[in-house]
């Protein structure tokens, strides 16, 4: 048996959104899994909306996810090798010059849909169609077309989606090279799995219908047809198509939002895939256990609060030193320079169970770099004659106390206790005064990070305002 050898061969004609990344990331998986080869090939001969913007933000996808691959190869680079194949077809009648117009063929689609036929090319420039005299128009650039076989079906065994069987006179000869010598896609794409070596083609549902015209060119070509396997649609919530709206934007748009690669990584691994009840996988799960057999033929739906309950769930996973390291980018980009506070680990490691997001835990950890300032609406909300003398003495009291929560929070309660009011209407303004907020972790974990100097100066600052 063959080494196995995947591809995912995107078109940079845009940003890499999550059903084009699911793809790549079940092609890859099942590469690794049988200790075989992963290929990245760029369609890249939609010459006019193709641009390096695209191949790059497809590049950086990869790399952010991890799925390592053999390339890229570009199909604009294979011009020739292309060329060389028609060359061989037409030799072998294998494929024919076609001089039809497009106006002709306008034409000849409105008839058909005026009786209410399927509009397709008639073969009128077959060889064996072709009427006495019947020469080519001066002045036109033939296309390149493959001679379909006329009759029979053909049919495959898809690893997703079952039998499949169509019939040959449902087919056309499709157009497989332009007048201007560029493959189109179905033909590129036959070329290059062959010199490739592609054994499995693992692509969307949205290909199914290219797949017979492929096979009968593999077949016309002596070559082995390899195996393929068709994924559902990846639709929204609400059961439509992937949009904008359901969170169908570019994956590197989900790293700047401060998800986790191998969060992403087992999300989309559970859109339409499954081994058992297990919902968080590793990558190394994933190669270990994937297989054909458990990819659910029927749409998967897009679920913006799964994926950040994942995301959640690996981040709450990260060592202390990787989970400040992934943060400290987030900090830094966020204008706040780790080095005058905790350091971004700890700091990570208080917060994680509150956040779901990098994103989000920066915003959160902005008072352990940067002083805040309330609202005097805030404050006069918080700080009343009850509970201003309780804080006075904290301010003058944590000068020459123990920092540590323990002490920290004895502290609290003991001036709570002096001033005849609850611990909570002490530690609520003093989130307020030390960190902006009312919404943080343990207050005695908060100000043991914070810091004695910074504490005091907040808290003194804020009661003086």
């Amino acid at each position: 048996m063959a080494p196995v050898r995947t591809r995912f061969a995107p078109s940079p004609t845009g940003f890499l959104h999550l059903g084009g990344a699911r793809t790549a990331l079940f092609a890859w998986a099942f590469a690794r899994h049988h200790a075989g080869q992963f290929i990245l090939r760029i369609e890249d001969t939609d010459v006019e909306r193709s641009t390096q913007a695209a191949i790059q933000a497809i590049l950086d996808a990869m790399a952010w996810l991890g799925l390592d691959y053999e390339g890229p190869y570009y199909q604009m680079q294979r011009l020739d090798r292309y060329r060389a194949v028609l060359d061989d077809m037409l030799e072998r009648g294998l494929a024919y010059r076609c001089y039809m117009t497009p106006a002709e063929l306008d034409a000849l689609r409105a008839e058909q849909m005026a009786r209410g036929e399927k509009p397709r090319y008639d073969g009128r420039w077959r060889p064996e169609n072709l009427k006495p005299g019947q020469t080519p128009p001066p002045g036109v650039a033939p296309v390149f077309r493959f001679k379909n076989p006329a009759h029979g079906s053909v049919a495959w065994d898809d690893q997703v989606k079952g039998r499949i069987e169509i019939a040959n006179a449902e087919l056309d000869d499709l157009v497989i090279v332009r007048s201007d010598g560029v493959p189109t896609y179905n033909f590129g794409v036959v070329v290059d799995d062959l010199d490739m070596g592609i054994t499995h083609v693992i692509r969307g549902d949205d290909h199914v219908n290219n797949t017979p015209r492929q096979i009968n060119m593999i077949r016309a070509l002596g070559a082995e047809v390899p195996v393929y396997g068709h994924l559902p649609t990846v639709l929204g919530a609400d059961g439509t198509k992937l949009s904008k709206r359901h969170g169908a934007v570019s994956v590197m748009q989900y790293a700047d939002d401060g998800f986790l690669p191998e969060a992403m990584i087992n999300f989309l691994a559970r859109l339409g895939w499954a081994h058992g009840d297990d919902e968080i996988i590793s990558r190394e799960q994933l190669v270990e256990w994937f297989d054909f057999t458990h990819i659910n033929p029927a749409p998967a739906r897009f679920d913006a609060d799964k994926l950040r309950w994942v995301n959640h769930e690996h981040l709450k996973r990260l060592s202390e030193s990787e989970l400040g390291r992934r943060l400290g980018s987030f900090l830094a980009r966020a204008g706040l320079d780790v080095a005058r506070g905790p350091e971004a680990g700890v700091v990570g490691m208080l917060l994680r169970d509150r956040v779901p997001t990098l994103v989000e835990m920066a915003d959160a950890a902005h008072y352990f770099y940067a002083t805040p300032h309330p609202s005097p609406e805030q404050k006069a909300e918080q700080l009343n004659a009850a509970n201003r003398g309780a804080l006075a003495e904290l301010a003058a009291e944590f000068a020459t106390l123990a920092w540590e929560r323990a002490a920290i929070t004895a502290a609290l309660k003991d001036a709570a206790g002096r001033h005849g009011i609850k611990p909570a209407q002490v530690m609520m303004p003093l989130r307020l005064l030390v960190a902006g907020t009312t919404s943080t972790p343990a207050i005695d974990a908060v100000l043991a990070l914070v810091g004695r100097e910074r504490t005091i100066e907040r808290l003194t600052s804020g009661l003086a305002s």
